[in-house]
């Protein structure tokens, strides 16, 4: 038998077989990534930490200042001016745990394993925004009650507490966002603490959630007035109304400056994500 005819006569090899890959949801992958991050906040007391802290910031903005700040703001009372700014508060509170998180999934190389996944890219950043999101809500509910029982109230009826509402979640996306930030960049989760409260003291200390612009002193009046925390409580107080005419108007011009900020934060830190992400993976 010749070389030829033997491998004519040779036995085919039967096919390996393999398993066909199931298709694949990024929706669902978002989902499992998301219940993953917001699951243990149930048990390791991070939510307790977020609730506990929106009452923290009530009590230790409230008690201590409404005798000396009281009778110089211009509402009804000085629950009705401080509010939003407690609200502001705890929401960038919830922001540091983004930071944490997301310095702590890059630190344990989970970002790397992530690439090396079927993942869309963008999917473990969407999953770490909607637990950010999560507890963003759960600050502002918390932080709305805190406010009720000092005598904080709604007054501007149904749209002005959508609006209010919505300006404070887009605020908290922007906060989250630039926490996640921080924490890629970083990739140190203790660093991302320190370099989140301290624009949160200096920007909060400095704002007219405190006191009105007029207050402080002629040097430093124009940058309390301007700078993104004034301008989110202005609008905020402006959507929340009240029972006098001091609070400012809902107009373009004072909403839509509070939108710009949030806004502008979120196109800027979503850019230096990319390129942040970009490096890293280079």
């Amino acid at each position: 038998m010749t070389a030829q005819s033997a491998v004519k006569t040779a036995p085919r090899q039967a096919a390996i077989p393999h398993a066909v890959r199931p298709p694949v949801s990024a929706i669902q992958q978002w989902w499992v990534l998301t219940v993953r991050m917001i699951i243990p906040t149930l048990r390791n007391g991070e939510l307790a930490t977020q609730v506990v802290g929106s009452i923290v910031f009530t009590v230790g903005y409230y008690l201590p200042l409404k005798q000396m700040m009281g009778a110089v703001q211009p509402l009804s009372s000085y629950a009705q001016y401080l509010t939003p700014l407690i609200m502001l508060q705890a929401i960038w509170f919830a922001a540091i745990s983004a930071a944490f998180r997301s310095a702590t999934d890059s630190v344990q190389g989970i970002n790397r394993r992530f690439r090396a996944m079927p993942i869309p890219s963008s999917t473990p950043l969407a999953a770490r925004m909607t637990a950010s999101m999560y507890r963003c809500c759960i600050a502002l509910a918390v932080s709305v009650g805190c406010g009720y029982v000092i005598g904080f109230r709604f007054e501007a009826g149904v749209l002005g507490i959508l609006g209010f509402v919505g300006l404070v979640l887009l605020i908290g996306a922007a906060l989250a966002i630039i926490g996640d930030l921080i924490g890629v960049a970083t990739q140190n989760p203790e660093a991302t603490a320190p370099m989140m409260l301290i624009p949160q003291l200096t920007l909060g200390l400095a704002s007219v959630g405190l006191q009105p612009v007029e207050q402080f002193p002629d040097w430093i009046q124009g940058f309390v007035r301007n700078q993104p925390l004034s301008q989110w409580v202005y609008a905020l107080q402006a959507l929340a109304g009240d029972s006098t005419d001091a609070a400012p108007d809902a107009t373009v011009a004072v909403l839509g400056s509070a939108v710009a900020w949030a806004a502008g934060c979120i196109v800027v830190a979503l850019v230096l994500h990319v390129w942040v992400s970009r490096r890293r993976r280079s």
